[in-house]
């Protein structure tokens, strides 16, 4: 790594090296008697005896620095610390007194990182005391009490000479019962950045200053117009209310001087949240969202932040650059959703913020880089890396400049590790927080003075730091700005500085990549799991009529499915696809055809009719319905093996698709309906169903031809009798006209033939009874119901 080179200092007085000396051995004295006194200790006491050096190398009195201000003193300024004294031990401390003790100037990078460590060893160095009036004192310590302290001393009593960073130890030292003697019973060291002069070459600075947040939005959304999203939960808005994270990031942000780096989904999310909402609770129910006005708020005063300042864009969803370099590229179509996300992010900040962000950079997990990451990066049209010192490493005495050409027409941005790493951690406590800030301000110092060239310097911190991290930051780049030896630079510019010809350029081998990391990437089944959500949203969409209300919300759902967000949480992560891919399913089958018991045929043909049910919001259309025999010999469809037809079903509608069958032979034929897209690809599952066919058989043809017969002679013998009647009436008018010329008047009056009259009314009741007759069993039913074999519109209701 990058070493700063040591200074040309002057050593110590004769005076003070006796000084350091005499209190060395005073102080050790007593403890090498008592020493002298205990038995040589065993190995089974080894590692008791570690233990309790180690409690001893940090005192019994614990010392915080939870102020230091100012953090950069100048020539004239009054320095003031503040913290607390508290006694750990089970003994009162007495005679008790904290005192400054500064000591020489950290000259390396190295040594500041080796203090840090050490702040509150008590076998460190401490440097000589302030002493007189600048010292605060206690009567006693009582055992688990906690006492403050504040003391103000003027920057030019502390005897500090040439620029550069100084330790200043803030040590507490006293008596107890087991040991009368005055010593320090503990110490917090801390930094103290001396340039009170401004320098000749000031050191560029860039600050990145991170909007990034986890996956909060699925991709179901409501049915109305609007497409009402759903939340997964409502973190997001604890995060940008008032005192949270995302809160702190835009307040504390708003003046200083930085690169905002944005995630365009959190812009995204948080719009969404300005108008109505929903979110889903544990039990999966969803209640209406709460936080318009929060989110109105948040984004008002981000965007007021932004004004005039750089804004970087990372890929929609903030995509993990190394997951997919390493297990998603071998996966057909991952590469398209990096892509994807680039191509959002532009058109998500400018719509929102109404800035134009630059999305040329690409930012893989804490800047750590290989060949592959690299290509990936790049692959979706960013042509900067930003990485960090400690991944692409170089062997110089200086910290040479961030910018640095690694081959392709890509720019890496070295982020400075040291810098970048300085708020990580629990900074919560403010003694914490405070060495955070001093040891940040004492790195940069010293890189500054490494050598008279100006360098440009990028500080890349974590993605989601907490409110105590964020506020650390905001401090050390506050003190950082108002310094002597630092100016702000924007990213772009940085990744435009003119390289140092020094610096090494070569990206380090996949073997060099932290397995620490490598552990928590996203494996190979999220992006097969991915990209088969893909397939099937390719096969669901060509059927929309409306293809936006689903592309859309799935497409951006999948890129958060590769967020950076997920690494540590394998199992939120699993849990967050799972959902995704099960309601696309459920979307996909609001599509499909109803089932249907067996159909009956009594005749050689007929209407089948088949019902699709489209029970999604909008339209469907570009689908062709199959009806296929599995026996063409028995029963043929349209009058071959299969018919296909055109199918358009209004939304929350069905519709009745009807197919002409003809039938050969009895017996049942399996009949398969499946949809099909217009390419031809199966959608949805089939149905299958029975037909039943009862053909016509000859044995009843003889039958209705045999009754055919009998009517035919019925009728024949009717016709012969009447005529014989028709012609005995004639003879007996004959004979009767004869009578009449020869016979009595009155015979004109007799009865007619009683015969013949009787024969017409039976002719007729017969004829009479016939008519009325039932039909005969043997008659035919016909085939089906009366219906219209036209198909019904798209917007019909078919009753299940």
């Amino acid at each position: 790594m990058a070493e700063a080179a040591d200074f040309q200092g002057t050593s110590a007085s004769p005076a003070r090296r006796w000084l350091r000396r005499t209190g060395a051995l005073l102080t050790g004295a007593p403890l090498l008697a008592g020493l002298l006194q205990l038995p040589a200790a065993t190995p089974a006491d080894a590692a008791g005896q570690e233990s309790l050096q180690a409690a001893a190398a940090k005192g019994s009195v614990s010392v915080a620095v939870d102020s230091l201000t100012p953090s950069t003193p100048s020539e004239g300024d009054t320095i003031t610390v503040s913290g607390t004294v508290t006694n750990n031990g089970k003994q009162t401390v007495t005679g008790a007194h904290v005192d400054l003790q500064v000591g020489p100037p950290l000259e390396t990078r190295s040594s500041i990182d080796t203090l840090a460590k050490k702040s509150a060893d008590l076998q460190g160095p401490s440097g000589e005391k302030v002493g007189g009036k600048y010292t605060e004192k206690y009567s006693a310590l009582t055992p688990g009490v906690a006492e403050p302290f504040s003391i103000s001393v003027p920057a030019d009593k502390l005897d500090l000479g040439r620029d550069g960073v100084y330790q200043l130890a803030v040590s507490l030292s006293g008596k107890t019962s087991a040991q009368p003697w005055d010593q320090v019973l503990g110490v917090q060291r801390t930094f103290l950045p001396w340039q009170p002069e401004e320098a000749d070459t000031k050191t560029k600075t860039t600050f990145l200053w991170p909007l990034i947040s986890s996956a909060h939005m699925a991709a179901e959304t409501g049915s109305n117009e609007q497409q009402t999203p759903v939340f997964r939960d409502d973190e997001l808005a604890e995060e940008i209310a008032p005192g949270g994270r995302l809160d702190q990031m835009v307040s504390l942000g708003k003046g200083l001087d930085v690169t905002w780096v944005v995630d365009p989904d959190l812009l995204a999310s948080v719009d969404a949240m300005t108008r109505s909402y929903q979110v889903r609770g544990a039990d999966g129910s969803t209640t209406p969202g709460r936080n318009q006005e929060v989110a109105k708020h948040w984004l008002a005063e981000l965007q007021q932040a932004v004004t005039g300042e750089e804004v970087a864009a990372l890929p929609f969803g903030d995509p993990d650059l190394a997951s997919l370099a390493h297990n998603g590229t071998s996966v057909t179509g991952s590469l398209g959703h990096l892509k994807e996300a680039t191509d959002v992010a532009d058109e998500t900040v400018d719509t929102i913020l109404h800035v134009k962000p630059s999305t040329d950079f690409v930012w893989p997990i804490d800047g750590a880089v290989d060949p592959s990451i690299v290509k990936v990066a790049t692959s979706a049209g960013a042509d900067k890396v930003i990485t960090r010192s400690d991944s692409l490493q170089d062997n110089l005495s200086y910290t040479p400049s961030a910018a640095r050409p690694i081959g392709g027409g890509t720019t890496a941005v070295v982020a400075d590790a040291r810098m970048s790493t300085a708020f990580q951690g629990d900074l919560t406590r403010a003694s914490a927080s405070t060495l955070a800030v001093q040891r940040f301000l004492a790195q940069s110092l010293t890189l500054g003075l490494q050598t008279g060239k100006q360098r440009s310097v990028v500080v890349a911190p974590q993605r989601m730091p907490s409110v105590s991290q964020a506020q650390a930051m905001a401090e050390a780049l506050g003190a950082l700005q108002g310094g002597s030896w630092s100016e702000s630079q924007d990213l772009t510019d940085a990744a435009k500085a003119k390289p140092d010809p020094s610096a090494d350029t070569r990206v380090p081998p996949a073997s060099a990549y932290p397995s620490a990391l490598r552990k928590q990437e996203l494996p190979r089944a999220a992006f097969e799991q991915i990209a088969r959500t893909q397939g099937k949203l390719d096969k669901f969409k060509v059927i929309l009529t409306r293809q936006s209300r689903v592309v859309t919300p799935f497409g951006r759902a999948m890129n958060r499915e590769m967020s950076t967000s997920w690494r540590g949480r394998g199992v939120a992560a699993v849990g967050y696809r799972d959902g995704i891919e099960s309601y696309l399913n459920g979307l996909i089958d609001g599509v499909k055809l109803i089932q249907k018991s067996e159909t009956k045929l009594s005749g050689r043909s007929a209407m089948i009719p088949v019902t699709v049910q489209n029970n999604l919001v909008q339209g469907v259309e570009h689908l062709e319905l199959r009806l296929t025999s599995k026996n063409p010999t028995r029963l043929k469809i349209g009058g071959d093996a299969y018919e296909q037809q055109r199918v358009a079903v209004n939304g929350g509608h069905a519709q009745s698709v009807k197919f002409t069958t003809s039938a050969n032979a009895n017996g049942r034929a399996e009949v398969v309906a499946q949809l099909y897209t217009e390419d031809g690809q199966k959608y949805g599952a089939p149905v299958t169903f029975d037909v039943k066919v009862t053909e016509v058989t000859p044995t009843v043809m003889l039958v209705i031809g045999g009754g055919v017969l009998l009517l035919v002679l019925a009728g024949f013998r009717m016709y012969t009798h009447r005529k014989r009647a028709a012609a005995r009436e004639a003879e007996d008018d004959s004979a009767e006209a004869d009578d009449e010329s020869d016979g009595p008047q009155n015979q004109a009056d007799a009865p007619q033939n009683p015969e013949s009259s009787d024969a017409r009314l039976t002719e007729e009741s017969a004829a009479g009874s016939r008519a009325d007759a039932p039909e005969q069993p043997s008659d035919p039913a016909p085939d089906t119901a009366a219906e219209s074999a036209d198909p019904s519109g798209t917007g019909e209701r078919v009753d299940r």
